[in-house]
């Protein structure tokens, strides 16, 4: 039966007594994470989000056995002694293993039902089970170590951009659907029959409202919604660090967010190099298929597309000669791949979209390929010296469209690197992706999208392009990568009303229509806005990295699953007919 705390106050965490506290009185508050039978004797690990500290129990007959009735997961209050341990049952592994308390009073506060998975353990559990459950899978040593570092470095954001001169400013979490990008999640209003507001996916246009109003360097960390497919690294509600600052250039928002990543990593005792590479969108297609290329290791796809030109290779020829390439990468060491292992790396192209995959490699009659007669013996040594490939190593090479063959190899590279074990751990290797499009062709609907936003300022020198040539117009836009994970990106914004007309008109949207969505936001520009510019940094997927986490879930406290479904408290589900009435909704069987 449950006992009540009364006067009984905790003196330390299940983490904190040392050695210096030998001899003090304590009292210990927590579940009990392991119960040990010795028959007079009764060892207990109290456990709490500090750490674990074992109780001895021993010498009082009704204590023991009170002790030996206790189960894991019972709440539990322990009053006692601390003393020093034997030398030889010292736990190296605990910080709090060369003392234990031997209790003079136990108090039982809750019982608890045997959990469905060891709390303690490393016992491999389904995600659907935990996220079920997951009020125990947060009492889990290592979930508890990633909020706790998710606090850490959210302290440490905070810290620095206060120490910045940047103003925390909270900004609406009902608002206007503006819909681009992912689908809004919409809230029907009870005030406003037919009526709705949105939840925002970005804070985008507020904070740069915030700019006009004259607030100089805004930040928040803000909640973000969007209704979209999940993945590893993305959920329907999620956490930014928002930034913006008003007369900014990009060299301004390197600086800026650089010194936040820094802070960041000091958290986890990681020094990162400053300032961080840079790398113009243009290059990163080309030589790794990403816009977020992971550099932790070579690979680097390169074009041959020259030395095809005129090769008896038709198939490689044709394609340069109908305004393609031919690209390809060397795998160091894989120059002796067997045929099934050759016959594996050539299915992994197919499952990221090749037609098909060559593979070239010396052989000890000169160039061995599954083609080598068709594509002789001169050109196969040229593309192999082109590529500076060694005697052990090994050429895959593709042909087709620019793009598209680079971001089939690209995904070809990431996965051949993780075969073969070539991703060193514990590098950290952080880029900015410059000079991107403002806008790409959207085939299906004949119009142009925004690459990014449709808020973001093209460069200056491409302002008189917009109207003839929107294509080749480059942005002022930024993202921030690390080993392959888009961290953040940003823009200079665009402060004037008629090139954001302009831009709107490009994007398919008339005058009348931009009215509609983005009339208040339109209205703003003309009431003196300065230029500025900012960035949205991934909160979960910063604290994912330096958690050495492959997904965003294992740093939410409660995220859905990749079918959009909260398992603990079972949402989405549906309302009461009554609720829907009064929001005059009626929804189809």
């Amino acid at each position: 039966m449950a006992e009540q705390l009364g006067s009984l106050t905790r003196t330390h965490t299940c983490g904190a007594l040392r050695v210096a506290d030998v001899d003090r009185q304590a009292v210990l508050l927590g579940w009990v994470q392991k119960v040990r039978d010795l028959g007079s004797i009764v060892f207990l690990d109290i456990r709490d989000r500090h750490g674990v500290t074992q109780v001895i129990v021993q010498d009082d007959a009704a204590l023991v056995e009170k002790a030996k009735r206790l189960r894991s997961e019972f709440v539990v209050g322990v009053e006692g002694l601390v003393e020093r341990r034997a030398a030889d049952t010292v736990n190296t592994k605990l910080p709090t293993g060369e003392i234990e308390v031997r209790a003079s009073a136990i108090r039982l506060l809750n019982e608890a039902k045997t959990p469905p998975f060891l709390i303690d353990g490393e016992q491999s559990v389904s995600e659907e089970t935990r996220l079920k459950y997951r009020y125990l899978d947060l009492r889990r040593p290592n979930l508890q170590k990633n909020i706790i570092l998710r606090h850490r470095i959210t302290m440490a954001m905070r810290k620095y951009f206060d120490q910045q001169g940047f103003l925390d400013v909270e900004t609406p979490i009902l608002t206007k659907s503006t819909p681009e990008g992912a689908r809004d999640f919409l809230v029907p209003s009870r005030v406003h029959p037919g009526e709705f507001y949105a939840l925002p996916q970005s804070p985008q246009l507020f904070k740069q409202i915030l700019m006009i109003a004259g607030m100089d360097r805004y930040v928040q960390i803000a909640r973000c919604f969007r209704d979209e497919a999940l993945r590893a690294d993305r959920q329907l509600e999620f956490t930014q660090i928002d930034l913006e600052v008003s007369f900014a250039t990009p060299e301004i928002i390197y600086e800026i967010v650089e010194g936040a990543l820094v802070a960041a990593f000091a958290e986890v005792g990681v020094t990162i190099a400053r300032p961080f590479r840079r790398m113009a969108y243009a290059d990163a297609m080309a030589f790794y298929g990403s816009d977020k290329p992971d550099l932790r290791f070579d690979l680097k796809i390169q074009d041959v597309g020259a030395q095809f030109a005129t090769s008896p290779f038709g198939i490689f020829r044709e394609a340069v000669e109908h305004g393609g390439t031919v690209r390809g990468f060397v795998i160091p060491g894989a120059g002796g791949a067997s045929r099934r292992e050759l016959d594996e790396i050539v299915e992994m192209a197919k499952q990221a979209g090749a037609a098909g995959l060559v593979w070239v490699r010396r052989g000890a009659d000169g160039v061995a390929a599954p083609s080598a007669k068709a594509i002789g013996a001169e050109t196969g040594a040229a593309v192999l010296d082109a590529m500076g490939a060694g005697p052990q190593d090994l050429v895959v090479l593709a042909c087709g469209a620019a793009e598209a063959t680079s971001k089939m190899l690209g995904q070809l590279r990431l996965t051949v690197a993780k075969k073969r074990d070539l991703i060193p751990a514990d590098r950290w290797e952080l880029l900015w992706v410059t000079d991107f499009p403002l806008f790409e062709w959207n085939a299906d609907e004949q119009r142009w999208d925004s690459l990014h936003h449709p808020f973001t300022s093209p460069r200056e020198e491409d302002l008189a392009r917009l109207a003839t040539d929107p294509g080749n117009v480059k942005a002022r836009a930024y993202d921030v990568v690390l080993n392959g994970w888009e961290l953040g990106g940003g823009s200079i914004r665009i402060h004037d009303r008629e090139t954001q007309a302009t831009v709107f008109r490009l994007l398919g949207l008339s005058d009348e229509q931009a009215k509609l969505r983005f009339g208040f936001f339109l209205e703003a520009l003309e009431y003196g806005t300065p230029p500025h510019g900012g960035l949205a940094l991934g909160l979960d997927r910063i604290v994912a990295m330096l958690a050495g986490e492959s997904s965003i879930r294992e740093v939410i406290p409660f995220p859905k699953t990749t079918q959009a479904v909260d398992l603990m408290s079972d949402a989405p589900s549906t309302v009461d007919a009554a609720q829907l009435r009064e929001l005059r909704i009626r929804t189809e069987a």
